[in-house]
């Protein structure tokens, strides 16, 4: 068992289920963390390393509830458009085009920039799920993933879909050391007919597996359900059985008080999504009102091609900011709630226990910032310093289950020169094609 001690070090911790800061140290002991406080638990050479954090400030690795890692290939590609325009014209038509090959290195970009930036743990639905998968093993993150399945399609070809996603979810489920857990995704309501949402949720069922989808993103999207289908999304999901399933649905931005409580009864989770639904106009999501309902929300970046970076500490920040300017109320969402819900909270959302703080026997997911430079000084407030000031360019190391991904700055686990090049190559040939 390989012991490791960080000395002189500024950690976040909870205490009273609310982010703190504490000087001092924390021990990790093969993949968990087995102590944080101030005194030192013992002297240092009984330890196989000693890690000076000097300088250093650590803190939970980020928990991105939501996206589309490959879309990393459309960032740039057709930006400032209503949501409908955007994956009808522009989205659609060149995912099409998209091969296996093109998922790989679409992913792998996107896990660098999110494992450089301090997010250890994503969720991520898309197509060719074995290549993301496989990223995710390699790269060392923590990935929940799901192969997303859109209806609009002849029968055998659902039916070809959905034995794929089960077959995608039965074989990486609980793989990597345990690092990949797996959902069941039909893309959403306005994707998806009714009866095949069914299928979904009986499938998820025998797999004993969370559902993941979109829901309520545009009013648009809400309208267009009352005129199919009778009923608001909410509603409409509520009939078709998804939530007798542990749910967690993507944006939730169109939410009546009546909506939210049918969320808050059968324990629905809502991945919030500012920084996408701010760029496509889709609206401002009800956190507040979520939260004070007992929902439990999360923070998602969405892909690349809607947000434009996959950084959380954006997200965090968005969050903390928006729902006071919505509102007028300057407590709407105080900085460390708004860190609560990118790292704790996001861990519960995607059922994840022991993720998202550092404590004793917790998974020793953790990055460190540099603080030594302008915008962290003075030395006030740590936690409002992590949502006002920084970004995820202060990352310097991150470690996932107990093993470091990145030092100093570097990712260990892939080649970064390899995959911007490699990407590179992909998306000419998409454009081209």
């Amino acid at each position: 068992m390989k012991k490791t001690i960080i000395t002189n070090g500024i950690f976040i911790t909870h205490h009273e289920d609310k982010p703190v800061s504490v000087k001092g140290f924390m021990v990790i002991e093969d993949s968990r963390i087995t102590y944080v406080g101030e005194q030192s638990p013992g002297p240092l050479e009984t330890y196989d390393e000693v890690i000076d954090g000097t300088n250093k400030l650590y803190m939970p690795g980020l928990v991105n509830t939501h996206g589309h890692a490959a879309m990393s290939l459309l960032r740039g590609y057709g930006d400032d458009l209503a949501l409908q325009i955007w994956l009808e014209q522009k989205m659609w038509p060149m995912e099409a085009k998209f091969t296996a090959n093109d998922v790989k290195w679409g992913t792998q970009l996107a896990i660098l920039e999110m494992i450089k930036g301090g997010t250890t743990t994503f969720v991520d639905m898309y197509d060719h799920m074995n290549e993301v998968a496989q990223a995710v093993e390699a790269s060392g993150m923590r990935g929940v993933l799901a192969r997303g399945v859109i209806g609009l399609c002849p029968p055998d070809v659902q039916t070809a879909k959905l034995i794929e996603a089960t077959e995608f979810a039965r074989s990486w489920h609980g793989a990597a050391e345990g690092r990949i857990t797996t959902m069941m995704s039909p893309h959403a309501p306005y994707t998806c007919p009714p009866d095949y949402i069914e299928r979904i949720v009986g499938a998820a069922h025998d797999l004993n597996l969370p559902i993941h989808t979109h829901m309520s993103e545009t009013r648009r999207e809400v309208e267009a359900n009352v005129e199919q289908y009778g009923a608001r999304p909410v509603a409409h999901l509520e009939k078709l059985g998804v939530f007798t399933r542990p749910t967690l649905v993507a944006h939730g931005v169109h939410l009546t008080d009546e909506e939210i409580e049918v969320l808050a009864k059968y324990d629905v989770r809502v991945s919030h999504n500012p920084g996408s639904n701010l760029k496509l106009a889709s609206g401002v999501a009800r956190v507040p009102e979520l939260l004070k309902a007992g929902v439990k929300v999360s923070l998602g970046t969405d892909s690349a091609a809607s947000n434009n970076n996959l950084d959380m500490f954006e997200e965090m920040r968005l969050t903390a900011l928006i729902h006071k300017g919505v509102s007028g109320d300057p407590l709407a969402i105080p900085a460390a709630q708004a860190l609560h819900i990118g790292t704790k909270m996001g861990a519960e959302s995607i059922w994840l226990e022991d993720v998202g703080t550092l404590e004793a026997g917790m998974k020793a997911d953790f990055v460190a910032l540099d603080i030594d430079q302008p915008h962290f000084l003075p030395k006030t407030d740590f936690v409002s310093h992590i949502v006002y000031s920084a970004c995820a360019k202060d990352v310097v190391d991150v470690c996932v289950d107990g093993k470091w991904v990145v030092r100093k700055g570097e990712c260990l686990t892939l080649d970064e020169e390899r995959i911007k090049r490699e990407f590179a190559a992909c998306f000419d040939t998409l454009v081209k094609g």
